[in-house]
């Protein structure tokens, strides 16, 4: 960017930083995600840390929060109340501990003066030393996703409560921090031993003891409401038909606004305490933990000493790992230096610390930029767009492309290429774009429009009745053909191992492979002169091949790639061929022997269906006996009536049957009995306890039923970590609502 560009970006970042804050940390709305409101303002912190000239004094990098409300009694703080800046890579840390060298080895104590004990002599550290204690031991403490709370303490009783406000006044909350169990109301005064056995010299313990008794002390931390707690209020909000709160977060900032202190109370509030300021003398913010246990605060028993970056990072991973857990919501960590003799020499950069970052966890929520918008074409021929973007990490990955759905999808956003977005991903989710955020054009963002011809084969592109997907007309475009190959021999369908997308185009590109039954006429003279292929990797396709003539039934039909046709919808299709007729006169279960122990009777999983039976049976279908069908409807029922009403399609599978496959039940064909007989359930988001095949299996084999979309029929909606729309639909249609542990006990 030039710098008149960057001048604009700075200027726009800064009015929708403000105006998110304001709206944050004064009227507690989040109209945007606090991890979407940290990628904005990390991009503002670091355009102005590479270009200092553009940075003025209203900026929100020299500023903490928002305006007190007006409802309460404003509190001065004593001390100032800062925020933090973000790190969230190892070479984000890297960064800082790189940046405070250079500032500590500038110094007299970096040159040998009262802090040389930490390491900092000779000289500036390279980077290469982290692990040999070139750099000062840090203390690590997780970063509790509260509200941050200052208390005053005179002679030892609790005086003011307040809130962090914009960092130098507050909010005076006393009473309502008076109705939380975990704030002592007076301190619990330390004896001397105590004192000295963790580590504190006699006159620091006498200060201690001095100041909690007879002066003035200031305790910071983290007021917070516990995971089952929110969860119990949800319940009984849900019974009572009361609003539901958001998240655990905004239950704890509402609540502690509350004017009605009961209200309050009957919240069940925590809190944990981090920091301990006033009349004290401690040397290392490790013993400050230490002793605000000793005085009768709650602390978190996770936080530690690290030597180095090196066990910091180690650190991290293991809390990750466990973050799911703990009693309360963390959206990372904080690393201090532990030695508070160097807190003075690095001193403060704009309006926060340079002795401590918030290391935080990778961001579910990210804000970028649109650079392009590419059209991907389906297996049915659908177009997909796909917005190009600026590099960003999001999760835990750098993400350079997020799907946009559809056409309507992006008129809904009111998406233009150039514009600022906000984009999610959520464990192995595809990135989307969730959000745009207009007031940070530059006016000279483009309207996106849907191309007039395929972008691969040149095709006639048509808007399908009905729907909201425009599709390329052309039966024979190569994008269509390949990813229907890719398709059939994916896990969920074929499942042949070995075929990757790479191969596979490969295969089309050569001319071995044109339609999915050309898979079963390779031999490993056909595949030994590609490029690539050496003698073992040709046998073990072939032999992988091999191993998948005979195919479950329903994977087979999910294979086939027909519009609208989900691996449950296939499942239903699948039962529905099992359980009809063989002839007008006869029944398929009469003629068939049944699988033990099963109700009703279903085909032997061993035995062979020849593929002509499938292709008799669903092409002899009308469109109305389709529609018939439990759980399909019109638009299914016409796409599965017009797949096997084409001539082509009927000639793949009567090739596929002369190239030796056939097809067999499977156990989930069976018509099981049992707890869930007659309930149907979808599944939304991640579950923690088992996967989504296992929970599946779980439904089927107590006797329920499983739907790909959420309806009127539907009696359960389970949902996980990270929900999709699907849950909100449920919520609009009245739908029963399981979390994972209730669903668990369900099945037990």
């Amino acid at each position: 960017m030039t710098k008149a560009e960057i001048k604009q970006r700075i200027e726009k970042l800064r009015e929708q930083v403000n105006h998110y804050r304001y709206q944050y940390h004064v009227l507690d709305k989040s109209e945007i995600s606090d991890a979407a409101l940290d990628s904005l303002k990390n991009e503002l912190f670091k355009l102005e840390l590479a270009n200092p000239e553009f940075i003025t004094a209203d900026s929100p990098t020299q500023r903490v929060g928002g305006e007190p409300l007006a409802k309460f009694k404003k509190f001065t703080h004593e001390f100032w109340m800062y925020s933090l800046y973000d790190a969230f890579s190892e070479q984000d840390m890297l960064d800082w501990q790189d940046r405070n060298a250079k500032i500590l080895t500038a110094s007299p104590l970096g040159r040998g003066g009262a802090a040389s004990a930490t390491g900092w002599v000779g000289g500036r550290p390279a980077l290469s030393e982290v692990e040999g204690g070139g750099f000062p031991e840090y203390f690590i403490e997780l970063k509790v996703d509260g509200l941050a709370m200052s208390l005053k303490y005179q002679k030892g009783l609790l005086t003011v409560g307040a809130t962090r406000g914009d960092g130098a006044i507050g909010e005076d909350v006393t009473q309502n921090i008076k109705t939380i169990e975990s704030v002592p109301l007076s301190f619990r005064i330390p004896s001397l031993k105590e004192l000295s056995a963790i580590g504190l010299t006699s006159a620091q313990a006498n200060k201690i003891i001095s100041g909690t008794t007879a002066g003035t002390i200031h305790v910071r931390g983290e007021v917070v409401m516990l995971k089952k707690t929110f969860a119990k209020l949800n319940k009984k909000y849900e019974k009572e038909g009361r609003p539901l709160l958001a998240n655990p977060r905004n239950g704890a900032a509402g609540s502690i606004r509350q004017l009605d202190s009961k209200i309050t109370a009957e919240r069940e509030l925590d809190f944990y305490a981090y920091e301990i300021l006033g009349d004290i003398d401690l040397s290392r913010q490790s013993q400050k933990r230490e002793v605000l246990k000793l005085l009768g605060f709650k602390v978190i028993a996770e936080n530690r000493i690290c030597k180095n970056l090196t066990e910091i990072f180690n650190f991290y991973k293991e809390i990750e790992t466990k973050r799911e857990k703990l009693p309360f919501e963390i959206d990372g960590t904080v690393v201090k230096i532990n030695n508070l003799l160097l807190w003075d020499t690095l001193g403060m950069v704009g309006k926060g610390p340079r002795f401590m970052m918030a290391y935080k966890f990778p961001a579910a929520q990210v804000t970028t930029r649109v650079k392009k918008v590419n059209w991907q074409v389906g297996r049915t021929g659908t177009l997909t767009p796909v917005a190009e973007l600026e590099a960003v990490e999001v999760g835990g990955v750098t993400v350079t492309h997020a799907t946009l759905h559809n056409f309507d999808e992006i008129g809904r956003l009111g998406l233009k290429i150039g514009d600022t977005v906000i984009i999610e991903r959520a464990g192995d989710v595809i990135p989307k774009v969730i959000q745009v955020l207009p007031k940070l054009r530059s006016g000279a963002e483009k309207k996106i429009t849907v191309p007039k011809i395929c972008p691969l084969c040149g095709g006639a592109i048509e808007r399908v009745d009905g729907e909201v997907a425009y599709r390329c007309v052309n039966k024979n475009c190569y994008a269509i053909t390949l990813r229907g190959l890719i398709h059939f021999v994916s896990k969920g369908a074929a499942d042949i191992e070995g075929l990757g997308k790479k191969i596979v185009e490969q295969l089309e590109q050569v001319g071995l492979v044109s339609d999915i039954a050309d898979f079963y006429s390779l031999t490993e003279g056909d595949l030994k002169p590609l490029e690539r292929f050496a003698e073992k990797k040709s046998q073990n396709i072939i032999e992988s091949i091999n191993a998948h003539r005979v195919l479950d039934l329903s994977r087979f039909i999910y294979g086939l790639g027909i519009r609208h046709i989900g691996e449950e919808t296939a499942i239903t299709l699948a039962k529905q061929f099992i359980n009809s007729p063989l002839e007008r006169g006869g029944s398929r279960r009469a003629r068939r022997p049944a699988l033990s122990g099963a109700e009703g009777g279903v085909l032997e999983s061993s035995e062979s269906i020849p593929i002509s039976e499938l292709t008799e049976y669903f092409s002899s279908l009308s469109f109305e006996e389709i529609q018939n069908m439990e759980d399909i409807g019109p638009i299914v029922a016409e796409s599965i009536h017009e797949w096997f009403s084409n001539q082509k399609n009927l000639e793949i599978l009567e090739k596929l049957e002369k190239n030796g496959v056939s097809l067999k039940s499977e156990a989930r064909l069976v018509v099981a009995t049992g707890k869930l007989s007659g309930k149907t359930f979808v599944l939304t988001g991640t579950l923690a306890g088992l996967t989504r095949d296992e929970a599946k299996d779980k439904i089927r084999e107590l006797g329920g039923e499983l739907s790909e979309s959420v309806s009127k029929k539907t009696n359960y909606v389970i949902v996980g970590a990270e929900p999709g729309s699907k849950k909100d639909k449920a919520e609009k249609l009245g739908v029963k609502i399981l979390d994972e542990e209730e669903f668990l006990k369900m099945i037990k």
